[in-house]
């Protein structure tokens, strides 16, 4: 085993550890506890190296060392392989999930779950509208002057909205409506949704143009121009755990979870459902988070993200259970979705 090989196998043990123990690390402590091959002397100056490349750090006089960020980057870097999960907790998985009888309990489910086998911070987002393509539009008649729309979409989500119109309309010219929208939208992907809602108008008999106008304008301004992003989040007093991994306080990283501009950031960036991407304490681009280490992943169909899912907790986190467990819900998620459309 040359040099670099072994400062690796030293770095693992290191993190591997202190997230087990919360506790610095000492060369003694490594040498009893891990099959290095090498005496502790050898180990300490390793662990020197380690040190002066600022993978390793003493956070006080006399102690042993902790892994620093760009430590944790390193070893999550050469990980060969997401660690498999145990058939108990595949077979836990799908069951809980299979239950879900449609997508506000899938991702409900699916947070509790990811929050239960990494014990972090789990955030899902809904799929995202700009991705989803129309399933149906229903348009029901609620009162003379008043309608709701209801579009679902392909990937099961619901959104409706209660349209005020300016003159009564009849049942007839509701069931019009409803099918020149779904004649139109169905199977359009939301994103190219607004130049062919701008043209129905223009393109429908003319009794029915001034409420297809007054449905249009809803559909534009509500679901195409400024779609509404949510995500879903639980098992927040996970990060309690620790009391050593928020040195100060841990209202900063409490205050950033509670804004959801936020939590899209942290996983709506994902484009793919193959790759889980890993964010390192100052690599977050959000300043109350730097204490902080993010997992995320895109789920969809195939290579097609149509939203992200994720866990957050401290640097000191088990990486490789974390990014394996990540994978695996999302893939599910994936598998529930395609079923379904």
């Amino acid at each position: 085993m040359n040099l670099e090989e072994r400062k690796l196998q030293v770095l693992r043990a290191v993190i591997e550890d202190y997230i087990a123990t919360e506790e610095p690390v000492g060369s003694k402590a490594l040498a009893e506890r891990h099959h290095l091959g090498v005496s502790p002397a050898t180990i300490r100056n390793d662990m020197a190296l380690l040190e002066e490349e600022g993978l390793i750090a003493q956070p006080h006089t006399s102690a042993g060392r902790v892994p620093t960020d760009k430590g944790y980057r390193l070893f999550v870097d050469k990980l060969a392989a997401l660690k498999p999960l145990s058939p108990a907790e595949r077979k836990a998985i799908a069951s809980f999930l299979e239950g879900a009888v449609d997508l506000d309990d899938v991702l409900h489910r699916t947070v509790r779950l990811l929050a239960q086998l990494t014990r972090q911070v789990a955030v899902v987002q809904y799929p995202s509208l700009a991705r989803s393509a129309v399933r149906h539009l229903e348009v029901v008649h609620l009162a003379a002057t008043r309608l709701m729309l209801v579009l679902i979409t392909d990937t099961g989500r619901v959104e409706q909205r209660v349209v005020e119109l300016p003159v009564p309309v009849t049942e007839t010219l509701v069931a019009d409506l409803r099918g020149v929208l779904n004649g139109a939208l169905r199977d359009q992907k939301l994103a190219d949704a607004a130049e062919v809602v701008t043209g129905l108008p223009d393109n429908t008999a003319p009794e029915l143009r001034p409420l297809l106008t007054t449905m249009t304008t809803v559909l534009l301004e509500t679901l195409v121009e400024r779609p509404e992003e949510r995500v879903v989040l639980g098992g927040t007093a996970n990060l309690t755990r620790g009391a050593l991994d928020f040195p100060g306080t841990i209202r900063p990283v409490l205050e950033a979870l509670e804004e959801q501009v936020t939590l899209l950031r942290l996983i709506g960036e994902v484009q793919s459902p193959s790759r889980v991407l890993v964010r390192i304490g100052e690599e977050n681009p959000i300043e109350g988070l730097r204490s902080t280490s993010v997992v995320s992943v895109g789920y969809g169909r195939g290579d097609q993200a149509l939203g992200g899912l994720g866990v957050l907790g401290p640097t000191r986190m088990d990486y490789a259970s974390s990014m394996s467990a990540v994978a695996a819900v999302a893939r599910y998620i994936g598998q529930i979705l395609s079923a379904g459309s």
